[in-house]
């Protein structure tokens, strides 16, 4: 469809829908039934099949309006991208619904204290008995996990196979007793991220997904979503009018619970948007050594955009090479988030180490960076960043390892 027809048929399809009115959950299942939920998921799964530009035209429409979309925030959309690429008709059918409600909340467990960014290294254990899977492990800096309904997990199946052939991928109902999540604090404050503790936790036979041993192939179909995202960025604050209608209500909300834990990640991006006001305002903008960090952080802030432009475009045509493409933009983001504080603190000097409301943009700038490190070891460290692009990018020799062969004999850092 042309541009112009979809701005149309949505435009006329809102006049004769939306209403304020409505609960939250009734309204956008009946954006479901209308295909408007997801424009750009295929048509058997909800969707209408648009590509990045229709889908664009769909949303300015609902913008235009003032009407509600789909809920989005949070690990939801590393679950709801992964399933609809690896999971079954069925699981399609019973998971993807409640993603776009906003009915079930989701988080990601990958992660472990023994194996650091070497997801392929997990322990936590799955074992089929009695045609249900049983989960003994932990998982670690889990965002969301404590108010999360489901997790995506990967476990280990298999430990007589190579580490990376040993592993499944689990749908998980994080409401069931066997399943403890407990926050933990970080030194910028806040406590976004979770350990969480599974003991002999249940996952039914039908919630494994794609097949036993194929977890390491759907776990970084799940991360390569993942680092695309930190190449996109997040804008800061959002201003929102009051609106009169209880859709209003109840979307405040559930943005109020979803967004909490990520009120610190524009400050772990560098929070770019303050440095121009901030170099004008203090006349570090006269100084041509700030001025000149400033444009090297400016260009590399425009090159991620359309590094991460061209990855989504590369992943929607149905490419395989969506990894690299992922990579390359988690590292971009650390190397400007880096930039970024390194221009905060030219700009800011000795009130950069200060907190408190008489401190740089009362506290923001102390608080961005003790969080810029943080980018680097989120969704895979740089070094793990490099490795891949080295490896799938360049073509260049892989490095030699020591942990070949079956996964249970493999030294690890556990005692």
């Amino acid at each position: 469809m042309k541009l112009d027809e979809i701005r149309e048929e949505v435009s006329n399809w809102l006049d004769a829908n939306w209403s304020a009115d409505r609960s939250l959950i009734a309204w956008r299942n009946i954006l479901l039934e209308g295909g408007w939920a997801a424009p750009d998921w295929p048509e058997d799964c909800f969707g209408r099949g648009y590509d990045a530009e229709q889908t664009a035209v769909v949303s300015e429409v609902f913008a235009e309006k003032g009407a509600v979309g789909a809920a989005q925030v949070g690990p939801r959309r590393l679950a709801a991208e992964t399933i609809l690429v690896h999971g079954s008709d069925d699981q399609k059918k019973r998971y993807l619904p409640p993603i776009l409600t906003g009915e079930h909340a989701w988080c990601q467990l990958f992660s472990e204290p023994g194996s650091g960014s070497d997801l392929a290294g997990a322990s936590t254990k799955a074992e089929l008995l009695d045609g249900q899977w049983m989960i003994n492990g932990q998982k670690v800096w889990n965002t969301s996990a404590h108010h999360a309904d489901f997790g995506i997990l990967v476990a280990r199946t298999d430990w007589d196979l190579p580490k990376h052939q040993g592993l499944s991928y689990f749908l998980i109902n994080m409401r069931q007793p066997g399943v403890e999540a407990r926050p933990l604090k970080q030194m910028n404050g806040h406590a976004s991220f979770n350990e969480v503790f599974m003991t002999d936790a249940i996952v039914p036979a039908e919630d494994l997904m794609g097949g036993e041993g194929n977890g390491w192939a759907i776990a970084t179909t799940t991360l390569s979503i993942e680092r695309q995202g930190f190449a996109r960025g997040r804008t800061p604050t959002v201003s929102r009018e009051s609106k009169d209608g209880i859709i209003y209500q109840e979307l405040a909300v559930e943005l109020e619970i979803a967004n909490e834990p990520y009120t610190w990640y524009p400050q772990r991006e560098g929070r770019v948007d303050l440095v121009l006001p901030r170099a004008k305002e203090t006349g570090a903008i006269k100084d041509p050594s700030v001025r000149q960090e400033i444009a090297r952080l400016m260009c590399l802030s425009s090159g991620a955009k359309l590094a991460a432009a061209s990855a989504v475009a590369q992943r929607k045509s149905g490419s395989n090479e969506v990894i690299p493409a992922g990579s390359i933009g988690k590292l971009g983001a650390s190397v400007i988030a880096r930039q970024a504080a390194h221009v905060h603190t030219m700009i800011s000097g000795s009130e950069a180490m200060l907190s408190g409301p008489e401190s740089a943009e009362e506290g923001m700038i102390a608080e961005t960076l003790i969080s810029v490190p943080a980018i680097s070891i989120a969704g895979g460290t740089d070094e793990i960043q490099r490795n891949i692009i080295s490896e799938r990018v360049l073509g260049m020799p892989k490095e030699q390892r020591s942990d070949t062969g079956p996964f249970r004999d493999i030294k690890r850092n556990v005692t």
